[in-house]
Protein backbone atom coordinates (compact mmCIF):
# COMPACT_ATOMS: atom_id res chain seq x y z
CA UNK A 1 0.00 0.00 0.00
CA UNK A 2 1.22 3.87 -0.78
CA UNK A 3 1.40 4.91 2.83
CA UNK A 4 2.00 8.54 0.98
CA UNK A 5 -1.55 8.49 -0.71
CA UNK A 6 -4.51 10.39 0.95
CA UNK A 7 -7.90 8.65 1.50
CA UNK A 8 -9.77 9.95 -1.08
CA UNK A 9 -13.22 11.54 0.32
CA UNK A 10 -15.05 13.39 -2.46
CA UNK A 11 -17.12 11.44 -4.88
CA UNK A 12 -18.53 13.17 -7.88
CA UNK A 13 -21.58 10.85 -9.11
CA UNK A 14 -23.34 11.13 -12.82
CA UNK A 15 -26.90 10.82 -12.54
CA UNK A 16 -28.67 9.25 -15.69
CA UNK A 17 -27.13 5.76 -16.39
CA UNK A 18 -25.93 5.65 -12.66
CA UNK A 19 -27.73 7.13 -9.57
CA UNK A 20 -31.52 6.41 -12.23
CA UNK A 21 -32.12 4.28 -15.06
CA UNK A 22 -35.21 4.31 -17.18
CA UNK A 23 -38.25 2.55 -16.39
CA UNK A 24 -39.02 1.53 -20.46
CA UNK A 25 -38.13 2.57 -24.19
CA UNK A 26 -37.59 6.44 -24.64
CA UNK A 27 -39.53 6.47 -28.06
CA UNK A 28 -42.60 6.73 -26.55
CA UNK A 29 -42.10 8.66 -23.69
CA UNK A 30 -40.63 11.49 -25.99
CA UNK A 31 -43.46 10.98 -28.40
CA UNK A 32 -46.11 11.77 -25.36
CA UNK A 33 -43.40 14.84 -24.07
CA UNK A 34 -43.37 16.61 -27.24
CA UNK A 35 -46.82 16.43 -27.22
CA UNK A 36 -47.65 17.82 -23.89
CA UNK A 37 -45.27 20.22 -24.39
CA UNK A 38 -47.11 21.95 -27.64
CA UNK A 39 -50.77 21.01 -26.59
CA UNK A 40 -49.29 23.83 -23.54
CA UNK A 41 -48.38 26.22 -26.36
CA UNK A 42 -51.53 25.65 -28.27
CA UNK A 43 -53.27 26.86 -25.42
CA UNK A 44 -51.33 30.54 -26.18
CA UNK A 45 -51.60 30.34 -29.42
CA UNK A 46 -48.74 29.18 -30.16
CA UNK A 47 -48.59 26.55 -33.01
CA UNK A 48 -45.38 24.13 -33.37
CA UNK A 49 -45.10 21.43 -34.90
CA UNK A 50 -43.84 18.30 -32.42
CA UNK A 51 -42.11 16.67 -35.44
CA UNK A 52 -39.92 19.69 -36.02
CA UNK A 53 -39.52 20.36 -32.24
CA UNK A 54 -37.80 16.91 -32.30
CA UNK A 55 -35.73 17.76 -35.32
CA UNK A 56 -34.25 20.66 -33.96
CA UNK A 57 -33.55 19.06 -30.29
CA UNK A 58 -31.90 16.57 -32.63
CA UNK A 59 -29.82 19.37 -34.28
CA UNK A 60 -28.81 20.70 -30.56
CA UNK A 61 -27.62 17.03 -29.11
CA UNK A 62 -25.53 16.31 -32.65
CA UNK A 63 -23.77 19.89 -31.97
CA UNK A 64 -23.76 19.74 -28.11
CA UNK A 65 -21.88 16.15 -28.66
CA UNK A 66 -18.96 17.78 -30.97
CA UNK A 67 -18.25 20.85 -28.82
CA UNK A 68 -19.44 19.51 -25.31
CA UNK A 69 -20.76 22.87 -24.58
CA UNK A 70 -24.63 23.04 -23.13
CA UNK A 71 -27.08 25.59 -25.23
CA UNK A 72 -30.06 24.66 -22.89
CA UNK A 73 -33.18 23.36 -24.14
CA UNK A 74 -34.91 26.79 -23.29
CA UNK A 75 -33.19 28.09 -25.84
CA UNK A 76 -33.80 25.71 -28.75
CA UNK A 77 -37.36 26.36 -28.01
CA UNK A 78 -36.81 30.54 -27.71
CA UNK A 79 -35.07 30.01 -31.00
CA UNK A 80 -37.31 27.80 -32.74
CA UNK A 81 -40.25 30.18 -31.85
CA UNK A 82 -38.71 33.12 -33.12
CA UNK A 83 -38.23 31.49 -36.72
CA UNK A 84 -41.81 30.98 -36.45
CA UNK A 85 -42.39 34.30 -35.89
CA UNK A 86 -43.55 34.36 -32.41
CA UNK A 87 -40.86 36.96 -31.41
CA UNK A 88 -42.21 38.15 -28.44
CA UNK A 89 -42.98 34.97 -26.18
CA UNK A 90 -42.54 35.79 -22.39
CA UNK A 91 -40.09 33.50 -20.84
CA UNK A 92 -42.46 32.29 -17.99
CA UNK A 93 -44.30 30.84 -20.92
CA UNK A 94 -41.63 28.78 -22.32
CA UNK A 95 -40.80 27.55 -18.83
CA UNK A 96 -44.39 26.43 -18.36
CA UNK A 97 -43.76 24.57 -21.47
CA UNK A 98 -40.99 22.57 -20.72
CA UNK A 99 -42.27 21.98 -17.49
CA UNK A 100 -45.04 20.26 -19.26
CA UNK A 101 -42.80 18.19 -21.28
CA UNK A 102 -40.23 17.36 -18.47
CA UNK A 103 -43.15 16.57 -16.08
CA UNK A 104 -43.72 13.41 -19.15
CA UNK A 105 -39.56 12.57 -18.88
CA UNK A 106 -39.71 12.49 -15.50
CA UNK A 107 -41.75 9.63 -14.94
CA UNK A 108 -40.06 7.52 -16.81
CA UNK A 109 -36.98 7.76 -14.54
CA UNK A 110 -36.56 5.81 -10.98
CA UNK A 111 -33.87 5.36 -8.90
CA UNK A 112 -31.76 2.51 -8.95
CA UNK A 113 -32.56 -0.49 -6.40
CA UNK A 114 -28.93 0.11 -5.01
CA UNK A 115 -28.54 3.81 -5.11
CA UNK A 116 -30.43 5.12 -1.61
CA UNK A 117 -28.76 2.11 0.55
CA UNK A 118 -25.42 3.02 -1.11
CA UNK A 119 -25.61 6.67 -0.47
CA UNK A 120 -26.70 6.20 3.13
CA UNK A 121 -23.53 3.78 3.82
CA UNK A 122 -21.17 6.64 2.37
CA UNK A 123 -22.51 9.38 4.31
CA UNK A 124 -22.05 7.75 7.40
CA UNK A 125 -18.80 6.72 6.55
CA UNK A 126 -18.38 10.39 6.15
CA UNK A 127 -18.13 10.91 2.16
CA UNK A 128 -18.39 13.98 0.55
CA UNK A 129 -20.61 13.37 -2.61
CA UNK A 130 -21.62 15.62 -5.51
CA UNK A 131 -23.66 15.33 -8.60
CA UNK A 132 -22.29 16.80 -12.01
CA UNK A 133 -24.92 15.67 -14.35
CA UNK A 134 -25.09 16.63 -18.95
CA UNK A 135 -28.56 17.85 -19.23
CA UNK A 136 -30.32 20.86 -21.03
CA UNK A 137 -32.22 21.75 -18.42
CA UNK A 138 -31.36 22.71 -14.88
CA UNK A 139 -34.49 22.96 -13.45
CA UNK A 140 -35.51 19.35 -14.74
CA UNK A 141 -32.43 18.01 -12.96
CA UNK A 142 -33.27 19.54 -9.78
CA UNK A 143 -36.82 18.47 -10.03
CA UNK A 144 -36.14 14.87 -10.43
CA UNK A 145 -33.90 15.31 -7.12
CA UNK A 146 -36.62 16.42 -5.11
CA UNK A 147 -38.97 14.11 -6.45
CA UNK A 148 -36.22 11.33 -5.39
CA UNK A 149 -35.76 12.83 -2.15
CA UNK A 150 -31.99 12.35 -2.35
CA UNK A 151 -30.99 15.90 -2.51
CA UNK A 152 -29.91 15.83 1.73
CA UNK A 153 -26.83 13.01 0.12
CA UNK A 154 -25.25 15.48 -1.66
CA UNK A 155 -23.08 18.49 -1.22
CA UNK A 156 -24.02 20.33 -4.64
CA UNK A 157 -25.97 19.14 -8.04
CA UNK A 158 -24.84 20.45 -11.02
CA UNK A 159 -25.42 20.26 -14.41
CA UNK A 160 -24.10 21.22 -17.77
CA UNK A 161 -27.27 23.59 -18.46
CA UNK A 162 -26.16 25.56 -15.34
CA UNK A 163 -22.32 25.79 -15.72
CA UNK A 164 -22.31 25.96 -20.03
CA UNK A 165 -19.77 22.69 -20.20
CA UNK A 166 -20.69 19.12 -20.62
CA UNK A 167 -18.30 16.18 -19.09
CA UNK A 168 -15.46 15.42 -20.94
CA UNK A 169 -15.16 19.11 -20.94
CA UNK A 170 -12.63 19.54 -18.39
CA UNK A 171 -13.93 22.88 -17.04
CA UNK A 172 -17.09 20.39 -16.38
CA UNK A 173 -14.96 18.91 -13.88
CA UNK A 174 -13.08 22.00 -12.71
CA UNK A 175 -16.46 23.59 -11.45
CA UNK A 176 -17.33 20.75 -10.08
CA UNK A 177 -13.93 20.44 -7.63
CA UNK A 178 -14.29 24.19 -6.99
CA UNK A 179 -17.55 23.10 -4.59
CA UNK A 180 -15.13 21.77 -2.83
CA UNK A 181 -12.17 23.71 -3.35
CA UNK A 182 -10.41 20.62 -4.16
CA UNK A 183 -7.42 18.60 -6.13
CA UNK A 184 -8.78 16.36 -9.29
CA UNK A 185 -6.42 13.66 -7.07
CA UNK A 186 -8.93 14.16 -3.81
CA UNK A 187 -11.93 12.84 -5.96
CA UNK A 188 -12.87 9.83 -7.64
CA UNK A 189 -15.74 9.95 -10.51
CA UNK A 190 -18.44 7.32 -10.60
CA UNK A 191 -20.28 6.83 -13.73
CA UNK A 192 -21.76 4.92 -16.47
CA UNK A 193 -20.48 7.00 -19.32
CA UNK A 194 -16.56 5.83 -20.53
CA UNK A 195 -16.40 8.79 -23.01
CA UNK A 196 -18.44 11.56 -20.50
CA UNK A 197 -17.95 10.09 -17.08
CA UNK A 198 -14.18 8.08 -17.22
CA UNK A 199 -12.08 9.94 -20.23
CA UNK A 200 -13.41 13.28 -18.63
CA UNK A 201 -11.70 12.87 -15.15
CA UNK A 202 -8.93 10.87 -15.56
CA UNK A 203 -7.54 13.20 -18.07
CA UNK A 204 -7.67 15.85 -15.16
CA UNK A 205 -6.28 13.46 -12.98
CA UNK A 206 -9.43 12.35 -11.23
CA UNK A 207 -9.78 8.09 -9.69
CA UNK A 208 -12.61 7.12 -11.70
CA UNK A 209 -14.85 3.89 -11.11
CA UNK A 210 -16.78 2.56 -14.07
CA UNK A 211 -20.05 0.98 -13.02
CA UNK A 212 -21.16 -0.51 -15.96
CA UNK A 213 -24.60 -2.25 -15.82
CA UNK A 214 -26.18 0.46 -18.36
CA UNK A 215 -23.49 1.51 -20.36
CA UNK A 216 -23.17 2.36 -23.77
CA UNK A 217 -19.95 1.93 -25.61
CA UNK A 218 -18.34 1.52 -28.70
CA UNK A 219 -15.27 -1.00 -29.12
CA UNK A 220 -13.05 1.81 -29.91
CA UNK A 221 -14.06 3.16 -26.11
CA UNK A 222 -13.35 -0.40 -24.38
CA UNK A 223 -10.44 -0.05 -25.68
CA UNK A 224 -9.29 3.18 -25.16
CA UNK A 225 -10.64 3.84 -21.93
CA UNK A 226 -9.81 2.31 -18.82
CA UNK A 227 -10.89 3.24 -15.49
CA UNK A 228 -9.06 2.47 -12.35
CA UNK A 229 -11.90 0.46 -11.50
CA UNK A 230 -15.41 -1.44 -12.92
CA UNK A 231 -18.37 -2.34 -11.44
CA UNK A 232 -21.35 -4.02 -11.94
CA UNK A 233 -23.60 -1.96 -9.38
CA UNK A 234 -23.09 1.03 -6.90
CA UNK A 235 -22.89 -1.74 -3.94
CA UNK A 236 -19.54 -2.71 -5.24
CA UNK A 237 -18.63 0.77 -5.02
CA UNK A 238 -17.04 0.08 -1.57
CA UNK A 239 -14.39 -2.47 -2.42
CA UNK A 240 -13.37 -0.35 -5.01
CA UNK A 241 -12.75 2.73 -2.82
CA UNK A 242 -10.88 0.52 -0.30
CA UNK A 243 -8.25 -0.17 -3.20
CA UNK A 244 -8.33 2.94 -4.70
CA UNK A 245 -5.77 4.07 -2.84
CA UNK A 246 -3.40 1.16 -2.57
Amino acid sequence: MNTNASPIRHILFDLGGTLMRARGLWAPVFKQSDQALTDFLRDYRLEVDAKIFRERLQEYYNQRDKDFQETTYHFVLRELLKDLGYGEVVESVIRAALDAMFSVTQSNWELEDDALDTLLRLKSQDYRLGIFSNAGDDKDVQDQIEGFGIRSHFDFVLTSAACFYRKPHARAFEIALARWNITPEEAVMVGDSLRADIFGAKRLGMKSIWVSRRAEFTPEEARRIQPDFSVDGLDALFSALEQITR
